[in-house]
C-alpha cells in the first residue's frame, strides 16, 4: 500500500531529481555553459569573472525552470540583459535562447556519456500507485523528457507526458508557475485537490502549491529539506521508497 492521503488518486512526478539521476547532470551543463560565457563577457568587458554556483545559482534560478527562464532570471540576477532570440538560435548566437541550446547540446552530450539511471525507489512507488489504481503522469520543464524516460526504460509507467515541447506548443508557462501541473492532471481527468505533486525542484514545489494540489511532496536529494517546506511541500522524503507504506 502508499503512504499517501486517501483522496489522492492522481500522482503527477517531475523527472530529473525525482525519477532520474539526472538533475546532477543538468546542473554541470548549467555550470559549464554558464562559465564559458561569463568568462568571455567578463574578459570582453574587463571585468572580473564570477563563477556559477552549481548549488545555489542552480536551486534559486533554473532548477525547475522552462530552459530560457533559467537563463533569463540567472542573468537578471548579474544584471545582464540579452535578446530573447527565437528557439531556433543557435549556440552562436548572444541571445536568451542561443544560451539555452549551448547548454541543450551540453546536457545531450553528458547524457549520451553518461546514460540515464532512474532511482530505484522511485520507480518502486510508480508501480505500487499503478497497481493501486492510481494515475500517473511526468511534469518536466525539459524538452528532452522523451528521450530521458526512454534511456532510463520507464517510459510505459505513465500514462501521460506535459514537459517542454508541450509547454510551447500549448503556451503554459513554467514552474513555479502552475500550468503544466495542471495541464497534467487534465489530461487525466483529475481535479487538483485528489492529486499529488511530487518535487524535488524549489520552483517545482512552488508550482504544486500555487497550482492547489492535493498533495505536494518534496523530494530531497541535496539537503534542502527546510527550504522545500518553506515553498510549499506539505511533506519531504528523501526518497519515494519511503511512502510504500499503509495509506492513512
Amino acid at each position: 500500500m502508499l503512504g499517501l492521503p486517501a483522496r489522492v488518486h492522481t500522482c503527477l512526478f517531475d523527472l530529473d531529481g525525482v525519477l532520474t539521476r539526472t538533475a546532477k547532470v543538468h546542473a554541470a551543463a548549467w555550470k559549464a555553459m554558464f562559465d564559458a560565457y561569463l568568462r568571455e563577457r567578463a574578459a570582453r568587458d574587463g571585468t572580473a569573472f564570477v563563477p556559477f554556483d552549481a548549488v545555489d545559482d542552480y536551486d534559486a534560478y533554473v532548477d525547475g525552470r522552462p530552459r530560457a527562464d533559467g537563463v533569463r532570471t540567472f542573468l537578471a540576477a548579474r544584471g545582464i540583459e540579452l535578446p530573447e532570440g527565437t528557439p531556433d538560435d543557435g549556440p552562436e548566437q548572444e541571445t536568451v535562447n542561443g544560451l539555452g541550446t549551448r547548454k541543450n547540446e551540453l546536457v545531450l552530450r553528458m547524457i549520451q556519456e553518461r546514460g540515464v539511471e532512474a532511482y530505484e525507489g522511485s520507480v518502486a512507488f510508480v508501480r505500487a500507485a499503478r497497481a493501486a489504481g492510481l494515475r500517473c503522469a511526468v511534469v518536466s520543464s525539459s524538452a528532452n523528457c522523451r528521450d530521458v524516460l526512454a534511456a532510463a526504460g520507464i517510459a510505459d509507467l505513465f500514462e501521460e507526458r506535459v514537459d517542454g515541447i508541450t509547454a510551447r506548443e500549448q503556451g503554459l508557462r513554467g514552474k513555479p508557475a502552475p500550468d503544466t501541473y495542471l495541464a497534467a492532471a487534465r489530461a487525466l481527468d483529475a481535479e487538483p485537490g485528489g492529486a499529488a505533486v511530487f518535487e524535488d525542484a524549489l520552483a517545482g514545489v512552488e508550482a504544486g502549491r500555487a497550482g492547489r494540489f492535493g498533495l505536494v511532496v518534496g523530494v530531497d536529494r541535496t539537503g534542502q529539506a527546510d527550504e522545500l517546506r518553506r515553498h510549499g511541500a506539505d511533506l519531504v522524503v528523501s526518497d519515494l521508497a519511503e511512502l510504500l507504506q499503509e495509506r492513512p
